[in-house]
């Protein structure tokens, strides 16, 4: 079995301070660090926006943030501007250690469509090169951790089981956004009906 570990979006914006700061976002970073040792290939992803992306409230007249719209015919919830291509939101957190990622695959960079999985845009009409990646280096199994548990890792998730891979979401390793309450754990129940397998970061042997 070979296996990898996916990191997800764990970028200034999402943080501490952060234009979408996720509750305790920080709090992942040390597990992260922990895990990523365990691991032999070790992927990142990163939210990468043009600035004129779609889902930011602020490209639509009279909207805010939490709104929901039609973005080219898929149902868009509305975000403050973050993750902009080449801005500090968009860097990975300093205390992250970037030197023990092999690869990093950016999403949500077509204005037209968001991309909360790393595998693939939220209409499945383009795909990150991620899923490729991992099956060219052999990968059967994936560990998932990051930032926000309720959009892109849940998503990341779904689609990691998609695609065949066995999938363990890392919990301590997450941290939701929980626009409605209880929206971590509706997310933590759907991923393990649909077959991941929860574990803690601890549990994970190197």
């Amino acid at each position: 079995m070979m296996r990898a570990l996916i990191v997800v979006d764990i970028q200034n914006d999402f943080c501490q301070g952060g234009a979408l700061e996720v509750r305790d976002g920080d709090q992942v970073v040390p597990v992260a660090n922990d895990t990523m040792k365990k691991f032999s290939l070790v992927v990142a992803t990163q939210d990468w926006h043009p600035a004129n992306h779609g889902s930011f409230a602020a490209n639509h007249p009279w909207r805010r943030p939490g709104n929901v719209i039609q973005l080219n015919g898929l149902e868009q919830i509305l975000w403050p501007i973050h993750c902009v291509q080449g801005s500090f939101g968009a860097e990975f957190v300093r205390e992250l250690d970037t030197s023990l990622i092999q690869k990093v695959f950016v999403k949500g960079t077509d204005p037209q469509i968001d991309s909360y999985s790393c595998f693939f845009d939220n209409a499945h009409l383009k795909d990150t090169g991620l899923g490729d990646y991992l099956k060219e280096n052999g990968v059967d199994e994936v560990y998932i951790l990051g930032l926000a548990l309720d959009y892109c890792v849940r998503y990341s998730v779904l689609d990691a089981l998609e695609l065949g891979f066995k999938t363990y979401l890392v919990a301590d390793g997450c941290r939701g956004v929980n626009l409605k309450e209880g929206d971590s754990d509706k997310a933590i129940s759907e991923m393990q009906e649909k077959g991941a397998i929860i574990v803690r970061s601890t549990e994970i042997k190197s």
